[in-house]
């Protein structure tokens, strides 16, 4: 078997430098940044608190336990916060059709796998283009420790790059397989993430996001292919525990093992990103990439044992279940399905790339949402006249 393609401890190769300093514009303040909440809302007060110190509105886009009327209450009582605060219903999709890479059978492969991350940002991403805007931060939840000045760099260097964006190291941004690595004492880097995305909406090569864990890399691997993909500072993201629950490993192996291999054949050579997807249309690529990820699991279990004694039992026993999971998981899913999700994925950039250039543009708030279909939104801010149109709960508790 060649070694050619092989397990990366760390994709920083791909990664531009964003430490230069970008000269400032008129042309480098964000647009908005856009938030994917569903967690309280509590926990999305330090995110209004940055985006009002920065004087950039909020998109905040709800569900589950994000509750819009709570949401709002927070903005209105943030000095100089300004949202526009939306409801997204758990069964929504874009009025558009469905994509390839939603088909049943990758669903099944990841373990069904129910996640609304990627329709939410997909959500951004088209409101943006429907407003007329240029540049976006997407922001997650539970991601903390934002630096101001690295917001305003991240923004100047989006003048020049579709896309930038920022790393958790603490607590670290990783799979449940490349924590249980850490855990038994391998070096894991931690590669950008959507988790603190700029985007640029106006670039003529605007990718979406698929609905499969990495969805992230997915979106970037273009640029992280070409080095063109800027890092720009470090964030921080709140602390779980990855192996609390197993089949989070079956979900997550799927679309694990296709970014890694796919960012596996970007670090093998400076080619050009369509060479590279030729080189992850063929089976041979990924029957190869399977036997090194599945080689990468056992070497994590078999370490494991060996430092099993300085972990605690509940930690011990719910990580090798998971790697156990992961390992199983992993063992079942084809080479031919791999290509089959890299050509749907391709496809469906094609159709997405074709939709965007049949959107109307610089639509107010109101006709955007009536376009996206999303009809229970509240426009707020601290002292300024609320729009909404949604019935909000009456004034309460602020979560």
């Amino acid at each position: 078997m060649s070694r050619r393609i092989r397990q990366i401890q760390s994709h920083a190769s791909l990664l531009l430098n964003g430490s230069v300093p970008v000269a400032a514009s008129a042309n480098t303040r964000l647009d908005a940044i856009v938030v994917p909440a569903a967690r309280p809302a509590s926990e999305l007060q330090h995110v209004i608190s940055m985006a009002a110190t920065l004087a950039v509105p909020l998109v905040i886009l709800c569900s589950r336990q994000a509750q819009l009327g709570q949401v709002v209450r927070r903005v209105e009582k943030t000095f100089g916060a300004q949202a526009l605060v939306i409801e997204v219903p758990e069964t929504y999709r874009p009025p558009c059709p469905a994509p390839l890479t939603s088909a049943h059978e990758f669903q099944l492969a990841s373990a069904d796998r129910s996640s609304d991350l990627s329709a939410k940002r997909n959500i951004g991403l088209l409101l943006g283009r429907l407003r007329g805007w240029s540049k976006i931060l997407f922001v997650d939840d539970d991601i903390r420790g934002f630096n101001p000045r690295d917001v305003a760099r991240l923004a100047g260097y989006l003048e020049r790059h579709p896309v930038a964006s920022m790393v958790s190291r603490e607590f670290p941004d990783n799979s449940v397989v490349c924590h249980a690595r850490r855990l038994v004492g391998f070096k894991q880097d931690v590669f950008v993430s959507g988790a603190t995305l700029g985007v640029n909406l106006q670039h003529p090569d605007l990718s979406f996001f698929a609905d499969i864990y990495n969805e992230d890399w997915f979106f970037f691997a273009r640029h992280a292919a070409e080095r063109t993909l800027p890092k720009i500072g470090e964030v921080s993201q709140l602390e779980y525990f990855p192996f609390a629950d197993p089949q989070r490993a079956a979900r997550e192996e799927f679309g694990d093992l296709l970014a890694e291999g796919l960012y596996a054949a970007f670090e093998s050579g400076r080619r050009s990103f369509d060479d590279h997807l030729r080189t992850a249309t063929h089976p041979r690529h990924w029957r190869e990439y399977k036997e090194i990820r599945l080689e990468t699991i056992e070497n994590t279990l078999a370490a494991l044992e060996r430092v099993g004694q300085w972990l605690s039992e509940t930690e011990y026993d719910s990580t090798e279940e998971s790697l156990t999971t992961a390992r199983k998981w992993s063992a079942n899913i084809s080479p031919d399905l791999c290509v089959d999700f890299i050509n749907s994925w391709q496809e469906d950039g094609r159709r997405w790339q074709k939709m965007l250039s049949n959107l109307p543009a610089t639509l107010s708030a109101r006709d955007a949402l009536a376009e996206l279909q999303l009809p229970k939104w509240v426009s707020c801010g601290y002292g300024l006249p609320t729009e909404a149109q949604a019935d909000l709960a009456p004034a309460g508790a602020v979560r």
